[in-house]
């Protein structure tokens, strides 16, 4: 089964202007299909950076996606960064400005000579028409592994996510297995004390269990991988008894 990273690119997601909402979004999609997500990170505009964790998550994991950088303004350096990740040059694609046109002209707008920049993608790049947008999104495969770079616009990402990249994945890496979690909600004792009483449960491999302390309570997370939605219900099923008989006097049930 594959392992993914996810970064997003932005000097605003830095700088705390904006809240990052992609993330979220994409590994919920992830951890549909079972792959399991093993880091996230944000860096800001600067196309030799983002080259550079780029590698880093390419050498890790065999699905690296990222959002955000793929404007028409020098400060979108994505598709520049990409290329020198894989050390190849962008290219124009014709296929691609006619499609930023139409799309222009759909909106009633006409491009500026910047917006031709977004027709660029890295060499033996397969590019992915962005039908909610201007910014074309495109992928790259090497040697088993994938970059994928989406724009940054959530309403932009989360369509191509499903249209285009979820697709492709399952495909691809012939994804059959799906990851499931469930919580159970605690009030009037300590996260140290639910600690202890499940110790034993909290260092199984599948299913697995986290704790979380909130201001008033503390949240138990189930986490399941099985080939089908009804074996990871199962198994978080039995978790789920095995955790409420030694903390059912604790336990809410939430509406």
């Amino acid at each position: 089964m594959p392992t993914a990273e996810i970064i997003t690119i932005g000097t605003e997601l830095l700088l705390g202007e904006i809240v990052d909402t992609n993330t979220r979004v994409i590994a919920r999609a992830l951890r549909d299909v079972g792959v399991d997500i093993y880091r996230t990170a944000t860096v800001g505009d600067n196309a030799e950076r983002i080259a550079e964790i780029m590698r880093e998550s390419l050498y890790r994991a065999e699905i690296v996606i990222t959002t955000g950088g793929l404007g028409p303004t020098v400060d979108d350096p994505t598709r520049e960064a990409a290329a020198l990740a894989f050390g190849v040059e962008t290219e124009f694609r014709a296929e691609l400005w006619e499609q930023i046109k139409d799309r222009f002209r759909h909106l009633g707008r006409i491009p500026t000579e910047n917006n031709r920049r977004q027709a660029y993608v890295p060499q033996n790049a397969l590019a992915l028409e962005n039908q909610w947008g201007t910014a074309p999104a495109f992928l790259v495969e090497n040697e088993g592994h994938v970059l994928i770079s989406l724009p940054g616009v959530p309403y932009e990402m989360k369509n191509l996510l499903s249209d285009k990249v979820m697709p492709y994945l399952r495909v691809h890496f012939d994804l059959q297995e799906v990851i499931k979690t469930r919580s159970l909600h605690t009030v009037g004792i300590t996260e140290s004390r639910i600690d202890e009483l499940i110790d034993e449960l909290e260092r199984l491999d599948n299913p697995t269990v986290g704790l979380a302390a909130h201001r008033d309570s503390i949240s138990i997370r189930i986490t399941a991988k099985a080939s089908s939605e009804g074996e990871a219900e199962a198994l978080i099923d039995e978790m789920e008894g095995l955790l409420r008989a030694l903390l059912e006097e604790w336990i809410i049930d939430l509406e």
